[in-house]
């Protein structure tokens, strides 16, 4: 969204600085507060390949739910709210083969292979069952399953085997799937898409190195075009799914500007092209592995059209996916683990009585099942959101950080702690995983890094709207520190200080606007609550930019905590509306209790008698077998061998 003020900055003595008329609200705003010219360079460049993302969707961030309930008059309570995917039978025949291949594989124990990897004969009985084409178009040998309908069977596939859902959305979310798809010319559609749908060529993509990881600025991987091919040099590092023979998304500098090559790996490593392998705790059933590029050459014509942008462009747009899938993940994991929680809980004995008849023990399950159904539901509505055309970046930002954050939290305060010291055990499902259930907080983005980037999305339009016209008077009057009680200062502010005062007094009188649909009274309380938030929340947000100005950039910690309290409210809102639209009492009384503890956490209250016994009702219900979605979920031997 640009501003209604002119973009030509002058300087003082009337020329045209025509680079400040080049550089992007967040570039300029770094420059003048006295950051390097690299600084501001690099983050000129993220901000450039974010516009070009904005310009792929129908629905951009400033017509994101979120964006319209803090910054509009009124919160778009509709959408807040999932909708179901329409059908599409051939999808559905897909997902029912491809969850009983992996069942067959485990009943049968042959799921993985000598190293621990899920074993190349699985990953080819679900090439067969069309698992790896479910998000490719039908033209092109897929099943053009939507979103909606793919993201919520990752969670069933990772109540079998978790490393088999996370391949599919390396396969087809952050993979080649997705840029090819998205990006791609008809040709390379065409070449490359019927190979990836058929799982001929499974794929990964190659982003980090060992300099670059959130700063996507410092890539050092380098292709030369040298007549009809790229010649490539560089180092790649953590990539999943990366072996002889699979085709990857490489990101690498061409001409000193980032690019993706679709990149189809030899069938063996070569003087060329060297696998690196490393000890990893995390993802211990999928290769993840560095990839050393010596004059690799790739055809020129394997590059992503770069009339869409810049390799940036192309990378922000798969991540989007990979975090929803993410979150679907950590739905599905936290059931696993509350599976494995109740057995043990009724065997475990302490002064005479089974442990799940405790209340601590049933607290962990009451509020683990809400941790689940409050995952179901971001999934759910960011997955409505994609489909309809929304850009969905700080959606789905807050489905990932909310889901890493609740399986982390679900797997050392409940599970671990009503294990006890028995989760060490090697063989135990907490100890041989425990790196699992904590590498998903850095998966796709490290949590509080992310909640930056939703911040700086947030506030975006708002500053080039008021705040960039203020900081562009100043540096034309030549002021670095304005002096409200200077009448010089106070004239070169007339013009954009005054736009700003009318946006502080309709926001200071404004009272919050929504329509909610019928609810059950304790849900309604809840949206309530966090409609309301995010109706006040613009004033707290805009005072933080007014009190920091051009530092605020500077103010990592600031903007962060502003940030998680805009995606609590938000997370409550959406598993308020999801809770209140189950059939099921469970899952009612689950998005309740996730929503109170959510709540607890912004506000800082006291958790009350009341919620203590609701709680726990709900985790005895849950561990006497009414929590549907448990039923069938392999479990562990209670009392499982030394080894």
């Amino acid at each position: 969204m640009k501003s209604d003020q002119p973009d030509v900055v002058t300087d003082q003595t009337g020329q045209i600085d025509a680079e400040a008329e080049q550089q992007s609200f967040a570039e300029t705003a770094l420059r003048m507060s006295g950051k390097s010219d690299d600084e501001a360079r690099r983050t000129g460049a993220i901000d450039k390949a974010d516009d070009d993302v904005e310009s792929l969707f129908r629905f951009k961030t400033s017509a994101s739910p979120i964006h319209r309930a803090v910054w509009e008059a009124e919160v778009p309570v509709e959408l807040f709210q999932s909708k179901a995917a329409p059908a599409n039978d051939a999808a559905d025949r897909v997902m029912v083969d491809s969850l009983d291949a992996v069942r067959r594989h485990r009943r049968e124990g042959t799921l993985y292979n000598d190293e621990g990897k899920i074993a190349e004969h699985v990953l080819q009985d679900l090439a067969g069952a069309g698992y790896w084409g479910l998000l490719v178009d039908q033209e092109y040998g897929g099943t053009g399953c939507p979103f909606a309908r793919f993201a919520p069977f990752l969670t069933q596939m990772s109540l079998l085997e978790p490393t088999v859902a996370g391949l599919a959305s390396v396969h087809g979310c952050i993979g080649a799937v997705d840029p090819v798809r998205t990006f791609g010319s008809p040709e390379q559609k065409q070449r490359f898409l019927p190979k990836l749908a058929s799982g001929e060529r499974l794929s990964a993509f190659a982003l980090t190195e060992p300099c670059a990881g959130s700063d996507l600025t410092a890539l050092r991987t380098e292709a030369v075009l040298d007549g009809d091919h790229y010649v490539v040099n560089g180092e790649k590092l953590f990539i999943t799914n990366v072996t002889p023979g699979r085709t990857v998304g490489l990101v690498c500098l061409i001409e000193n500007k980032p690019a993706v090559l679709v990149v189809d790996l030899p069938d063996a490593e070569n003087e060329n092209f060297q696998l690196k392998s490393y000890g990893l705790h995390a993802i211990r059933g999928a290769y993840n592995r560095g990839i050393i590029f010596k004059d690799f050459r790739v055809p020129a014509d394997a590059l992503l059209d770069p009339g869409h942008g810049n390799g940036l462009t192309i990378a922000y747009h798969g991540l989007n996916l990979g975090r929803v899938a993410l979150c679907a993940n950590a739905a599905g994991m936290i059931r696993v683990m509350m599976a494995n929680m109740i057995p043990w809980a009724k065997y475990r004995e302490t002064y005479g009585q089974t442990i799940v008849t405790r209340e601590l023990v049933q607290r962990r399950l009451g509020s683990a099942a809400g941790y689940a159904v409050a995952n179901d539901a971001l999934v759910a509505w960011c997955s409505t959101l994609l489909d309809a055309g929304f850009r969905g970046e700080m959606e789905c930002i807050i489905a990932k950080i909310f889901g890493s954050e609740a399986q982390k939290h679900v797997a050392i305060e409940y599970f671990m702690k009503t294990h006890g010291g028995r989760s060490f055990l090697v063989g135990h499902l907490f100890g041989d995983h425990v790196h699992e259930f904590l590498a998903p907080c850095i998966y796709e983005g490290e949590g509080e890094m992310l909640a930056m980037g939703f911040f700086k999305s947030l506030v975006k339009a708002h500053g080039m709207e008021f705040f960039e016209p203020i900081g562009r008077a100043l540096q034309q009057a030549g002021i670095k520190k304005p002096n409200l009680l200077n009448p010089s200062h106070l004239m070169a502010l007339a013009g954009p200080g005054k736009a700003y005062a009318k946006w502080l007094l309709r926001q200071k009188l404004h009272s919050p606007k929504y329509t909610l649909p019928p609810m059950p009274a304790n849900l309604r309380r809840h949206a309530e609550y966090a409609a309301d938030f995010l109706q006040r929340a613009s004033g707290e947000i805009s005072g933080t930019m007014q009190k920091f100005q051009l530092a605020l950039a500077d103010r990592q910690c600031r903007m962060s905590e502003l940030s998680r309290r805009v995606q609590d409210a938000t997370t409550i809102l959406c598993t308020a509306l999801y809770g209140a639209r189950s059939e099921s009492e469970i899952v009612r009384e689950a998005a309740d209790i996730a929503c109170q503890e959510i709540t607890q956490q912004l506000t800082g209250a006291r958790r009350s008698d009341r919620y203590y016994k609701q709680v726990t009702a709900l985790g005895a219900a849950i561990a006497d077998g009414q929590f549907a979605s448990l039923a069938g979920i392999e479990q562990q031997e209670i009392l499982m061998p030394y080894k």
